[in-house]
């Protein structure tokens, strides 16, 4: 593999995706219908709850139950794009916290990669793709659980999460459940935890 970065601005084929370390496309890039494009760069409280979350995640999984493991920023390869032109097809996204099946090695050439929930904390240059580009990519990968976090107008406060699912149809997501002051899911791990310990800040010492 080569870990030369990729150019952006500039369509990318799944061979030459999958010969190149797919963490030179990350933090950084995503490849969108083939095109590598620039990923926005994040704010002080979008890191911080992706961090609070992807632990709070981590901490939720049971040692006795089934195998799971928590990732961010970690390339998912998503259903193609319907172009003619092989150049123009592949999708590879960064979700920013993941919850996989790890009972099976981890593959970036798969489609979902055995993801079973994705998370998207929105920002002021994302919400628009968090809420539609992504929302069908994820559902058409099959990937069960999409979690997207909003923010208030400050962009510094969690004011809701939004979990949708899967419908009966495989392919598109249904509105689930909308969670306030605090998220608590069922799948794929039991979590209870506050938006305040998802945003908060480290005490001064």
């Amino acid at each position: 593999m080569t870990t030369a970065e990729p150019s952006p601005s500039r369509h990318v084929a799944l061979e030459e995706f999958l010969a190149t370390d797919p963490h030179a496309f990350g933090a950084r890039y995503e490849i969108v219908d083939g095109l590598v494009v620039h990923a926005m760069a994040q704010s002080p409280a979008h890191d911080r709850v992706v961090r609070r979350l992807a632990d709070a995640l981590e901490r939720a999984i049971d040692p006795d139950g089934p195998c799971r493991e928590v990732n961010s920023d970690t390339a998912v390869r998503l259903a193609d794009g319907g172009s003619v032109d092989a150049s123009r097809r592949l999708n590879v996204r960064f979700p920013d916290v993941m919850v996989r099946d790890s009972s099976e090695p981890y593959d970036a050439a798969t489609v979902s990669s055995g993801a079973l929930l994705v998370v998207e904390v929105t920002s002021e240059g994302t919400i628009d793709a968090d809420t539609t580009i992504k929302r069908r990519l994820y559902a058409r990968a099959g990937i069960p659980t999409y979690l997207i976090v909003y923010f208030d107008k400050d962009w510094e406060t969690i004011s809701e999460v939004e979990e949708l699912r899967l419908d009966w149809s495989g392919v598109r997501y249904a509105p689930y459940q909308v969670h306030r002051d605090a998220l608590v899911l069922t799948q794929p791990v039991s979590l209870a935890v506050t938006f305040t310990d998802l945003q908060r800040r480290l005490p001064r010492r």
